[in-house]
């Protein structure tokens, strides 16, 4: 069985070490998905720098979180819906949003459940959604640089729970108050 390790600044070697530098430098400390990655340190920069661009998105804090939440709980990444739990609480995202995230509940707001809605469509149907689909959610409010980056969003956290699966990658100290499994948070 294919086991990865996770590595740190201390004990890693050329790029992977530059990485998880960067890292540390950027977050504080070194969470272990981006250890894990640091395996591969040209995956550890592209999460990195898709997130940043996700950061940089015309999504408010808020619709950025239900994104990112939906394709977390489609994927069932046990690591990082408490990973975004801690970092959207940190945010100061509403717990009710919260809540329907990690839950699968419907939110109040009809406008977070179109977005929640067309995320989980782009990857259900791996992109190919129906004019209708698209129709929906600019109706609802949204744009259509909102849907080019709701594919953004899908890519970033794809890399990452894909990861995360093939690592079994543990959850952090920092996010294990958290912790998630799609049948308890139902």
């Amino acid at each position: 069985m294919a086991t990865f390790k996770i590595h740190n600044p201390a004990e890693a070697e050329g790029e992977s070490k530059a990485t998880l530098e960067t890292v540390k430098k950027q977050y504080g400390f070194v969470p272990n998905l981006l250890g894990g990655l640091a395996e591969a340190p040209s995956a550890a920069r592209a999460y990195m720098a898709i997130g940043d661009e996700v950061m940089k998105s015309s999504f408010s804090p808020t619709e950025r979180h239900v994104a990112w939440f939906a394709v977390n709980r489609y994927n069932d990444c046990v690591y990082c819906m408490p990973a975004h739990t801690a970092i959207a609480k940190s945010e100061g995202i509403a717990d009710d949003v919260i809540d329907a995230a990690r839950s699968g509940k419907p939110y109040a707001d009809s406008r977070l459940q179109a977005l929640r809605e067309f995320v989980i469509k782009l990857v259900d149907q791996r992109g190919v959604v129906s004019d209708a689909d698209v129709d929906a959610f600019l109706e609802a409010g949204f744009t259509k640089q909102h849907v080019l980056e709701s594919v953004l969003v899908v890519t970033h956290k794809t890399l990452s729970n894909y990861a995360n699966h093939l690592m079994k990658t543990p959850v952090d100290a920092a996010f294990s108050a958290f912790a998630w499994d799609r049948d308890e948070a139902a």
